[in-house]
């Protein structure tokens, strides 16, 4: 410690540097106004240089280092010329300094700059008091730490019991000189302690011109979720009129959360939607419930609602539980109020609840299977309940022992409909041997299968029906490889061989029900599959071969730039559960292509040709040039040739791409080439700048209505348009990108390359 005498000691040449171990200076922490909600652009970012915590002291020192002192033993410390006071938790700069009341208070002036853990200030003066423990700084430019949050200030009062006091106080994100929006409020105060700011007389600029008025209004101050208004939503449809939604958060508890969403619709209404979530240590959920008690655009009076339930819970070590729980009022709330969760192309709205056990050697699940059908579909079996058990043991270093069990019981909506009991177990013996370079597996199962039926009158079904059938499969497949220079790069290829002989035996099965059976499609790992439907109500006889093989282009990254795929099933004998549909002695051939031409250009392809006539009976094809994560364009085109009696043929273009600095463009556009028109049109432009951004989006698509017969039209459209206004740092936005994601078809990747 530097020792002075009572009388003044004047060193104007040499730097004096003074510790004072008994000045207890105010320790305040000042905290976060505004959050980043997303990744910024780097040339966006403005930020301080970050806070060198190094040159803090320990508790209750303070050191000061100066050109000139003048020092009176326990009464007056005077420094001059670039004066720096270091405590523990602060570091200023000024130009003089004074430290007084035997060490309790420092006063600075001349150019006075501010830094903590939190903030940067420049100020015309600061004086502290650790007596009191407060900080006074006037007329003040401040810097969040950490933070592209700025501002000014008239006045800046820190205290360790009232907390913080900003008089005639400024605050944007925008850089520095590029002001395009800021909040300014008579007073802002930070209670020391509390996760709420409150904020008096504040206007909202957009340039210089005030847009909205608040007398008072509260602010979160802390990462900790607070309760409050969210943005709007707000856009325009012919569905729904002028749509304009205010979301409201509340924060219940740690653990449980609500927002509430009043929506307003010209053409509809008011309609109320709410998101309740909650969090336990073992499980989690959430509620949403939707409700319009009355659309004035219907001719009826009757309310319309939506809801969703899900919950996942852990109930011990191995059991678990879940619940998808989801109504609708009518058939066409979808199309017309629309949905997060579904949307207007799905026919079923599905319930579920069940629990779930696992172990090393048996698996278990007891599941209640509900569903509402859209339109006029024809309604889908309920399994009330759906129990399955699935055991594996391994007999000796070779074999292994599998037994697949189900028990269900399927309901009906509609009265006339059959009902069904059905008992299944099927017991399967392998003979797995892999090997890095291939495997090679031999099964044998036998399934037994008991249904009793009832409400069979005037139908083909008998009411007790027991079916065994016996399955066999010999499956080898070899991984080759080598090392290869391809267009000048070092490239592994691969070729992927692989046989499949199937055997399963017939038996009639006319006399069962269609249950949870429907007809598979088709893929080259399909075609290995060895089943037609889904479900077990009816299982195809089988003697049959297929055959497939893979290739891959590997770089020296392990990323794969070329995969192609082929594969064909060859019948050995007519399949006669099929044979009525299909009598060909060959499956079509089936191909895929996944092919990265460079770093910019991918595509992806599927097709199946009949090899009895040469005809492509369904594709598939994605090219696309990705520039980088902002530009990219995608063109698709997809074909069915029979899809429950319908030819799909369709073809797509999307794209993404910046059209000026800080502009940027999505659109995207699908045509149904079969019967000549549009069936979505979707168009959206943003404008964003560091602080701020303005989007605009409009779509057109078919709104698939259902009349009061529940048959859907196909030829009406919806238009809507939507506006939004996003200023960062005071709120939440989504990126250019995920305009994509909007309107009826979205964008997806094509590729499956890693």
């Amino acid at each position: 410690m530097l020792s002075t005498s009572s009388c003044a000691n004047t060193r104007p040449h040499a730097r004096t540097v003074l510790l004072l171990c008994h000045l207890c200076a105010a320790s305040l922490t000042l905290p976060a106004w505004a959050q980043s909600d997303s990744a910024e652009d780097a040339a966006c970012i403005v930020t301080p240089p970050p806070f060198d915590e190094s040159r803090l002291l320990s508790k209750k020192q303070v050191k000061v280092m100066s050109d000139s002192a003048e020092v009176l033993e326990n009464q007056l410390a005077s420094f001059a010329g670039n004066v720096d006071i270091t405590t523990d938790s602060a570091v200023i700069h000024a130009e003089k300094a004074e430290v007084s009341d035997n060490g309790k208070s420092v006063s600075a002036t001349g150019n006075v700059t501010y830094s903590d853990r939190q903030l940067s200030v420049s100020s015309d003066g600061l004086s502290v008091s650790s007596q009191t423990q407060t900080l006074n700084m006037q007329n003040t430019v401040y810097q969040l730490t950490g933070f592209v949050g700025h501002g000014a200030a008239e006045e800046i009062d820190i205290s360790a019991d009232d907390g913080i006091s900003l008089k005639e106080v400024s605050f944007t994100t925008c850089p520095l000189g590029q002001e395009d929006w800021r909040l300014v409020a008579s007073e802002i105060s930070i209670e020391q302690g509390e996760t709420m700011g409150e904020a008096h007389h504040t206007r909202f600029y957009v340039g210089d011109v005030p847009v909205l008025y608040l007398p008072y209004f509260a602010f979160p101050v802390s990462n900790q979720r607070q309760s409050g208004l969210l943005f709007p939503l707000i856009s325009s449809s012919t569905s729904t009129g002028i749509d304009y939604e205010q979301p409201y958060y509340w924060n219940i508890a740690p653990n449980y959360d609500m927002t509430i969403s009043p929506r307003l619709m010209s053409n509809r209404g008011v309609q109320l939607k709410t998101e309740f979530r909650y969090l336990t240590e073992s499980s989690q959920g959430n509620l949403f419930l939707e409700y319009l008690p009355n659309d004035t655009k219907l001719a009826s009076d009757d309310s319309r609602y939506f809801y969703r339930y899900q919950h996942q819970g852990m109930l011990g070590d191995s059991w678990m539980v879940n619940a998808d729980l989801n109504g609708i009022s009518d058939n066409n709330y979808i199309v017309d109020l629309g949905s997060d969760f579904y949307n207007r192309s799905d026919t079923t709205i599905n319930r579920t609840l069940g629990v779930e056990y696992f172990s090393n050697h048996v698996d278990f699940s007891l599941y209640v299977r509900d569903f509402d059908t859209i339109g006029d579909y024809e309604d889908i079996y309920r399994a009330l309940p759906e129990a399955k058990i699935q055991l594996r043991q391994p007999l000796g270093d070779m074999l292994a022992l599998t037994v697949d069990s189900e028990l269900a019981y399927f309901d009906n909506a509609q009265e006339n409909n059959p009902t069904a009991l059905r008992w299944h177990v099927a017991p399967t013996l392998s003979l797995p041997y892999q090997r890095y370079w291939g495997e090679m597996t031999a099964e044998l199962t036998v399934m037994n299968t008991y249904y009793h039926q009832r409400e069979i009158e005037g139908t083909l079904l008998e009411e007790e029906v027991n079916r065994t059938l016996t399955r066999g499969r010999l499956f080898s497949s070899l991984y080759l490889e080598r090392n290869d220079n391809l267009l000048g790069n070092n490239m592994t290829v691969t070729l992927e061989p692989k046989i499949q002989y199937l055997y399963t035996s017939y038996e009639d099965q006319s006399n069962i029900g269609l249950y949870d059976t429907t007809a598979l499609l088709n893929d080259v790992n399909g075609l290995f599959r060895g089943q037609e439907f889904t479900g077990l109500d009816r299982i195809n006889d089988n003697n049959q071969i297929t055959l497939g093989v893979t290739s891959r282009v590997i770089d020296d990254a392990n990323r794969e730039q070329f995969v192609v795929s082929l594969g064909q099933i060859f019948y050995l004998a007519d399949t006669r559960i099929t044979a009525t549909t299909d009598d060909r002695n060959r499956s079509a051939l089936a191909a895929e292509l996944d092919w990265r031409f460079d770093d910019n250009w991918f595509v992806h392809s599927t097709v199946q040709i009949a090899t009895d006539n040469d005809k492509v009976e369904r594709s598939s094809m994605v090219l696309e040039y990705r520039r980088d994560n902002e530009s990219l364009v995608q063109m698709s085109h997809r074909f069915v040739r029979d899809l429950s009696g319908e030819t799909i043929d369709q073809l797509g273009i999307s794209a993404s791409w910046p059209i000026a600095k800080n502009w940027h463009w999505v659109g995207r556009s699908y045509r149904d080439l079969e019967r000549d028109r549009s069936i979505e049109n979707y168009f959206g432009v943003q404008y964003e700048s560091c602080c701020w951004a303005v989007r605009l989006v409009a779509q057109r698509s078919l709104s698939n209505r259902y009349d009061a017969l529940g048959q859907q039209n196909t030829n009406e459209f919806d238009s809507s348009i939507g506006l939004q206004f996003i200023f960062k740092g005071i709120g939440s936005a989504r990126s250019n990108r995920d305009m994509l994601e909007d309107g009826m078809f979205g964008y997806r990747q094509p590729y499956v390359l890693n």
